[in-house]
């Protein structure tokens, strides 16, 4: 067993799949707006929070004006459609009771705001499996380590005996800028853009939780 005590969930992307829904929901605002907005620029800024999403896009910080009608818009949006819209990902429901079974706090560490993170977590029923819900929506985006760093400090856990479960590259380089351990799957993104994580794995689905921890020690 390795030496791992908690465990902290990416969640679009990686308990659920919500990347067509945000990509939707992106391109409606932005086309009005007149901004360009393609699957493929998408597919860049997937991962990250809305100000550092707006920044990549743009080339510069947005205006106060344009991340307030992305904050307010398009997070309404995508909140009045994803019911019905969205699954979780093969595997999660046994990694999460593998990790409970093992007392492995865990946490959904996320760049989401904190209303997509509810209603996620209820949409899905999950909700009972974690100890806490972080947002960085208001933090430093990734890849800075601020969210992850948060939900370390919210389980009392040291952040080199965490556990990131990620799927972009602004989340893989966050969390080994956190001094994390970072495994990345690869549901939005190939293994060759997450070559920073310490394992990566196609799926969730059909991998023993004790499997997977022994080959993050090996």
């Amino acid at each position: 067993m390795t030496n791992i005590a908690a465990v902290l969930w990416d969640m679009d992307g990686v308990l659920v799949d919500t990347g067509l829904l945000h990509y939707e929901t992106w391109k409606l605002v932005l086309d009005a707006q007149g901004i360009p907005f393609e699957m493929e620029t998408f597919n860049k800024i997937f991962g990250r929070n809305n100000a550092s999403s707006l920044e990549l896009l743009l080339g510069h910080p947005p205006s106060d004006e344009l991340l307030e009608l992305v904050d307010t818009v398009k997070e309404q949006t995508f909140r009045q459609l994803a019911p019905g819209r969205v699954r979780l990902l093969p595997g999660v429901i046994d990694w999460l009771e593998s990790f409970q079974a093992l007392n492995l706090p865990q946490t959904v560490a996320s760049s989401a705001p904190m209303e997509n993170i509810d209603l996620m977590v209820d949409l899905l029923g999950i909700r009972s499996y974690f100890a806490h819900l972080v947002s960085g929506h208001a933090m430093p985006g990734k890849p800075e380590p601020a969210v992850f760093l948060e939900a370390a400090r919210r389980v009392g856990v040291l952040p080199e005996h965490c556990l990131v479960i990620e799927d972009s590259p602004p989340g893989v380089s966050a969390a080994r800028r956190a001094g994390m351990v970072c495994l990345a799957v690869e549901n939005t993104h190939e293994a060759e853009k997450l070559g920073q994580a310490h394992l990566i794995l196609h799926t969730l689905e059909g991998l023993g939780v004790e499997e997977v921890l022994e080959r993050l020690e090996a």
